[in-house]
């Protein structure tokens, strides 16, 4: 009998190092598709910064230079918000939780992924109301937020809206982050495997060449559990899905529950029309 409780301990050992190697492999396959992304980007930042520096350089009335200052200065703190999140992702931090503000990295990721969306006339609108600080590891947040705007992205491949609303509950201590894409949705039959890992609704590479790997919503999943978190999906063929992601405000002390995933839906939320 103890040689049989040491076996599946040592199974368990094994399973959680796998689980964290394939977090990891999918957090290098996230940095290679922003490195990119954010390659082309950074270039247009470098070329706005030298026509504008070669502007100043051609005429010497102060205002033309002041303009050409103000133009250099703003791309030049584009470019070092781009490089910033891109470090920050690459990273090794620690798995500790921090005072976090939420909003800031809703901001950064989407500057991240801006390129992209623009390239497939993806338009976001952003509801934000005040939200106090949460208590999150920030570089697994990001990772979260990437997933499920990437697969929002996928899920309209014409273009279209997606909705970001952050929000508190002030009676729970928890902030909720909503994101809402209006594409094509996800059969009521596969709804219920989705956080499975190597479970995927897709059926191959769009057309930028990403597929589906069915690694991203079970680490997503993984990640809100170790924030002693919530993750809920609404979806309904033809109209969208909607993830929601609950975090605490304050740190908690964890304490034995199920797993993180509380509701799975048909039905998207009730949600505001997005304006066009």
């Amino acid at each position: 009998m103890a040689t049989c409780g040491s076996d599946q301990n040592s199974l368990q050992e094994q399973v959680e190092a796998l689980k964290q190697q394939l977090a990891h492999m999918q957090k290098l396959t996230a940095l290679g598709e922003l490195v990119s992304t954010t390659t082309h980007e950074f270039n247009n930042v470098l070329m706005t910064i030298i026509n504008y520096a070669k502007l100043g350089l051609r005429h010497k009335d102060a205002a033309t230079r002041e303009k050409a200052f103000d133009k250099i200065l703003g791309a030049s703190n584009r470019a070092a918000r781009i490089t910033n999140g891109i470090l920050g992702m690459a990273r090794n931090r620690s798995a500790a939780m921090e005072s976090t503000d939420l909003k800031q990295i809703v901001e950064d990721t989407l500057l991240l992924l801006e390129r992209e969306l623009n390239k497939y006339h993806v338009t976001v609108e952003k509801q934000f109301q005040d939200v106090p600080l949460c208590s999150a590891n920030a570089n697994q947040i990001q990772q979260v937020l990437l997933n499920l705007l990437i697969n929002a992205r996928q899920a309209m491949p014409n273009g279209g809206r997606i909705l970001i609303r952050l929000g508190h509950d002030s009676q729970s201590d928890m902030i909720e982050l909503l994101v809402r894409d209006y594409g094509c949705g996800i059969p009521a039959d596969k709804l219920p495997r989705i956080f499975e890992p190597f479970y995927t609704t897709k059926s191959g590479p769009d057309a930028s060449g990403k597929g589906g790997t069915g690694l991203g919503l079970s680490l997503c999943r993984d990640i809100m559990e170790a924030h002693q978190g919530r993750i809920r999906v609404d979806s309904s063929v033809g109209k969208g899905t909607a993830f929601t992601l609950r975090i605490p405000a304050t740190a908690k002390t964890p304490t034995p529950r199920g797993p993180a995933v509380i509701g799975l839906s048909t039905v998207p939320q009730a949600d505001p029309p997005v304006s066009a």
